[in-house]
């Protein structure tokens, strides 16, 4: 028996998004404007025909478009918020929380920044001055860059097309930094100078636009260094696309508006250094191979990883990669999600992934197959990199974690050999607090809408083994 599928609220919010009134858009899909009000309140469900028309119509990606997870308010991401003990004697179930999030999606997201908004208040220390009363978000600017960068699935045309014309003028074969320096001289009058790190005085680079100089740390990494360069001629040369989009994206305070905008000329930085259309024909040609690409455009491992996650331009999409790094204690410091891959947006990760092995065969590259409770089956591949400043200290590394559907894998360099119908596959979950796996001797702490089974005369291989 197929599952019919209702994405009305998806339906709506690709119409408000295009600007579109409901005759409009009907006129486009070749439907009356009664039938796709029947869609949008899901008394109807959407066909494969008008799932065909859509992705014709809207150039979309009907897998992510029909995908739950990656947005604000999602069922995943309500599960998770449920799942917290205030909530405990409420039993909700997650047919409830499935018709939240498809039925009233501004609801499911709002719930959701509450939640998220009383986290935050929950680990602000009391009796910090201004803590009390103060007009402030109480989600931290690093919370919501992060929501808003993935609300626009991590893909930004402008700074893409800008990025390209300037990467395409600027290439050289024999260099990367080189380019771009005369660039920023030449157009700007901004001069790159390496000074030692106590001229910078815990910085890693610095300009003072009234010296116009550009100074970088000695202590970075050649190819942090070249991002350093890339990054402060994407400020200047992208000032009018960038201010555009701070002013479309509306910040709560001046914090979360310097992270964007930092934020945003990474995101050009990195697609000034790979520009799109060759980036991605250089990708398909050496099987995503990570090292190959490092080579060819003067990047490292985590620019071309990151880079990955970018390529949602519409007519030319990559492969759809989620990317997770962590340091050594399981810190989540950079996550993008891809097409419909459950990350925990309160926690961690799940122990059972090798991202965490990493760190045991450093510089390697570690691959798994992996499954998530709704049998969802995902090629992954993890590997340690360096900080991108040299210390003296130990314990500098981090881990990546890069992975896509397994429907990609045959394309991917790292796959070969594998026989991806018959390998080994890891059962993985979200949080273990929304985990429904009922086996599993990782689980750190019960989930939540269960019933324990636990027994003072048998012990089993989960510590808090429920009632499914």
């Amino acid at each position: 028996m197929k599952t019919k599928l209702f994405l009305g609220a998806r339906l709506k919010r690709l119409r408000r998004d295009r600007g579109l009134q409901q005759t409009a858009m009907a006129g486009l899909l070749g439907i009356s404007p009664s039938y796709l009000n029947h869609l949008e309140r899901n008394q109807r469900p959407v066909t494969a025909g008008v799932l065909l028309r859509l992705a014709q119509a809207f150039e979309l990606d009907i897998r992510q478009f029909a995908a739950e997870g990656g947005e604000q308010g999602s069922a995943e991401q309500l599960s998770e918020v449920f799942s917290d003990g205030m909530f405990g004697d409420l039993q909700i179930s997650r047919q409830e929380i499935v018709e939240l999030a498809d039925n009233s999606p501004a609801v499911a997201e709002g719930v959701t920044r509450l939640y998220t908004a009383l986290r935050e208040l929950r680990r602000t220390p009391a009796g910090i001055d201004g803590a009390e009363g103060a007009e402030r978000a109480l989600i931290t600017p690093e919370t919501w860059v992060r929501d808003y960068i993935q609300s626009c699935r991590n893909h930004f045309p402008d700074l893409e097309e800008g990025a390209e014309t300037l990467g395409g003028a600027l290439g050289d074969p024999l260099s990367v930094a080189e380019p771009l320096r005369r660039r920023l001289k030449e157009a700007y009058g901004v001069e790159v100078r390496v000074v030692g790190p106590e001229e910078l005085q815990g910085a890693s680079q610095a300009y003072d636009p009234q010296r116009r100089l550009l100074q970088l740390s000695s202590l970075l990494r050649p190819e942090n260094k070249t991002f350093g360069i890339a990054y402060q001629l994407s400020l200047l040369e992208f000032h009018p696309i960038i201010a555009r989009l701070l002013e479309a994206a509306r910040p709560p305070d001046s914090g979360t508006r310097h992270l964007l905008h930092m934020s945003l000329a990474n995101y050009a930085a990195g697609a000034i250094m790979m520009p799109y259309g060759t980036f991605l024909a250089a990708a398909e040609r050496y099987r995503w191979s990570i090292d190959r690409l490092c080579a060819e455009f003067g990047a490292n491992v985590e620019q071309v990883s990151h880079r990955f996650t970018t390529l949602g331009r519409q007519g030319a999409r990559g492969i759809p990669f989620f990317m997770l790094r962590i340091d050594p204690a399981g810190n989540v410091s950079k996550r993008y999600a891809g097409e419909r891959f459950p990350f925990s947006r309160f926690g961690g990760t799940c122990p059972r992934w090798n991202l965490h092995a990493a760190f045991q065969a450093a510089g390697q590259v570690v691959t798994q197959l992996i499954e998530t409770p709704d049998g969802h089956r995902y090629f992954t591949v993890a590997r340690t990199i360096e900080r991108p400043i040299k210390t003296e200290l130990s314990g500098g590394l981090l881990a990546i974690g890069i992975g896509c559907d397994i429907a990609h894998a045959h394309r991917l360099h790292c796959a070969e050999g594998i026989d991806l119908e018959r390998a080994p596959v890891t059962p993985v979950g979200p949080a273990c607090s929304i985990c429904p796996r009922l086996d599993c001797a990782y689980r750190a702490t019960p989930p939540a809408g269960h019933k324990l089974a636990v027994h003072e005369h048998r012990k089993s291989i989960s510590p808090y083994p429920f009632v499914a």
